[in-house]
């Protein structure tokens, strides 16, 4: 393992903190939107830090704080912050050619670090799908970066919440950085597909009750992500064996 210092001066390391800072204003916005969520939903000060600080899952704590401020049963919690999080089943599949080889211990600690916006700044830095040296450095460097650009807004978001005026619309501002965030994602026809089907998903299921219709949205997602990764793999196939 390389020092702390040999570590903030590889250029790998620089490289994947700078790509990452092109998403700043869209995470922080992000971020101070959850962290004064968290202090509005009824979550005592230092609950809101610890969630902030655990969690780390901006969409999984919005998609769960409704569900906590109307008393809504754990499992339905549990339940929809789990399916929120369903996407990182996919992503995990296209992080492995490039972090399996690593201990599990480092496995872990950087798949409770990695974001979305990780694997897209990756991807556009090192679009072969293979390992490569560096690329754990620029993974690193990305995480630590992602790291302060959500907790400290959050932090402010949870701490100056009541001085933050409901007027400003931080919550249709988080809305447009989400959409901005969301937007990077959609490269190919599987996440294109994906998108679509949950914005169908969410609209046809809106009646529900808890917003679970967000619930149904992200699973259908999923899901049509995966069939479309199966299509897609099947296709190579027939293609190979031509």
């Amino acid at each position: 393992m390389p020092s702390l210092r040999a570590l903030l001066n590889d250029p790998h390391f620089r490289r994947g903190s700078r790509d990452i800072l092109e998403f700043a204003p869209g995470i922080a916005a992000w971020g101070l939107v959850t962290g004064v969520a968290m202090a509005k939903s009824g979550l005592s000060l230092p609950l809101a830090i610890l969630m902030s600080l655990t969690v780390y899952a901006g969409s999984a704590q919005l998609a769960s704080l409704p569900l906590l401020a109307a008393g809504a049963p754990m499992g339905v919690i549990w339940g929809a912050a789990f399916c929120v999080n369903l996407r990182f089943v996919i992503f995990s599949a296209q992080w492995r050619t490039h972090l399996g080889h690593l201990p599990r211990g480092r496995r872990m600690a950087l798949a409770y670090l990695l974001a979305d916006l990780n694997l897209i700044a990756f991807q556009r830095a090192w679009p072969g799908a293979r390992y490569e040296p560096g690329q754990v450095r620029y993974i690193v460097g990305g995480v630590a970066t992602v790291w302060w650009v959500w907790q400290l807004p959050s932090l402010i978001g949870i701490l100056l919440s009541e001085a933050i005026p409901t007027a400003w619309g931080l919550g249709f501002a988080g809305t447009l950085a989400m959409l901005g965030l969301t937007y990077g994602l959609l490269k190919d026809r599987t996440t294109w597909t994906a998108a679509l089907v949950a914005a169908a998903a969410a609209v046809a299921a809106y009646a529900l009750p808890l917003k679970l219709n967000i619930v149904v949205a992200i699973a259908a997602a999923v899901a049509a992500g995966l069939l479309m990764e199966q299509a897609e793999r099947a296709r190579r196939q027939l293609a190979g064996d031509a």
